[in-house]
């Protein structure tokens, strides 16, 4: 059955201590601290014992008493010392991600589309065009940067939020009334006579001329 107790190592000064510490432990597991607790106490403990003049069987007990008691893998200790013999400390190191400066600022996308609206939203081969037009011949300096855009990239750019809030494109929203086409069907006179049947869409020609095709049922 294991044990799970709370430590405090402060009257654990020798090596004899955590010899002997190891060897009363076997089925002790000790509550984990936080890890910037963990790796400050690794910290104090290596310089506590001068674990850099130690000789190699004392360094051993060392580090199984830090894996003992932090339940740290051999591989993580290894680093954590590794990092206490360069640096003299053990820190947490912060992860610093890596982040691309962006080659189109906000207001270049603003320009793009503000381009776009007033240009009835060409295409992107045509609005490229334009913007290298109003760089190079217009020399207009707000334009310099966004000129460089290839064609493909400016799709990309139309899906940004920012060119959606800066784009005013509108869609006539009038339909005029379509006219009802005609309806070719044959005629029902019930047996009345006098009915004609009136192709109008085949007309055939005779000397250059329209003419519509009657027929008599």
């Amino acid at each position: 059955m294991m044990m799970v107790i709370m430590m405090n190592d402060s009257k654990v000064n020798s090596i004899a201590q955590i010899k002997n510490f190891l060897s009363e432990t076997e089925a002790i597991e000790f509550n984990k601290k936080s890890k910037k607790e963990t790796y400050c106490w690794i910290e104090d403990t290596l310089s506590k014992f001068n674990y850099v003049i130690l000789s190699k069987k004392e360094k051993g007990l060392i580090r199984r008493y830090l894996m003992k008691i932090n339940s740290y893998s051999k591989s993580q200790l290894t680093r954590q010392i590794h990092q206490y013999r360069k640096e003299g400390q053990v820190r947490i190191k912060e992860y610093a991600r890596h982040k691309f400066q962006k080659k189109y600022t906000s207001y270049d996308i603003s320009l793009l589309a503000q381009t776009a609206q007033l240009h009835d939203s060409p295409n992107g081969a045509a609005l490229k065009k334009t913007l290298e037009r109003m760089a190079g011949v217009y020399q207009k300096e707000e334009y310099q940067n966004i000129a460089n855009i290839s064609a493909s990239h400016i799709y990309n750019l139309k899906k940004k939020v920012h060119y959606l809030r800066s784009a005013f494109f509108y869609q006539k929203t009038y339909k005029g009334k379509g006219k009802a086409l005609g309806v070719r069907r044959k005629p029902q006179p019930q047996g009345r006579p006098g009915y004609l049947r009136v192709d109008t869409i085949h007309q055939g020609d005779q000397e250059g001329q329209k003419e519509c095709i009657i027929s008599i049922p």
